[in-house]
């Protein structure tokens, strides 16, 4: 926690750090800073249901090299935003019901969701038999004989 001096101007509140002198002579206030949200557009829940406006790819950051799938999704709040297709193969187009989440895309700029897969009109079936993190694709697990 930081100790800044607060000034009230009509419209706004001012936050500065506070100097050596003004420490001193003890007129300052505590001010926590509130913490930024890393997925904005969700509005504080785990999960929103939206509606795929366009499919598409687009290429990563500068040391990767890649083909990644995005979509442009129009969520349940009124809000656009940019969502990652992860797995191998989709079944997304345009007008697709999609359950967004939260997590982004660390190569892609802008890519701060990812779609739910299983759920809505996003298959979990992939183009090879997953073994590995089923749970993040919602794939059931092969029963042994």
């Amino acid at each position: 926690m930081r100790l800044v001096e607060v000034r009230f101007f009509p419209d706004s509140v001012f936050v500065s750090p506070l100097t050596f002198h003004q420490l001193i002579r003890g007129n300052f206030v505590r001010v926590e800073k509130r913490r930024k949200s890393r997925a904005p557009l969700l509005w504080s829940c785990p999960q929103k249901k939206g509606v795929c406006l366009r499919v598409y790819t687009t290429k990563p950051k500068k040391p990767n090299s890649a083909i990644r799938k995005v979509a442009k999704v129009y969520l349940s709040n009124k809000k656009n935003a940019i969502v990652y297709i992860p797995g191998q193969g989709h079944n997304l187009q345009q007008h697709s019901v999609v359950l967004v989440r939260g997590g982004r895309v660390k190569d892609l700029p802008g890519v701060k969701y990812k779609a739910i897969r299983g759920i809505y009109d996003f298959h979990a079936k992939e183009s090879f038999d997953r073994k590995a993190r089923r749970s993040k694709f919602s794939i059931k697990m092969e029963k042994k004989q």
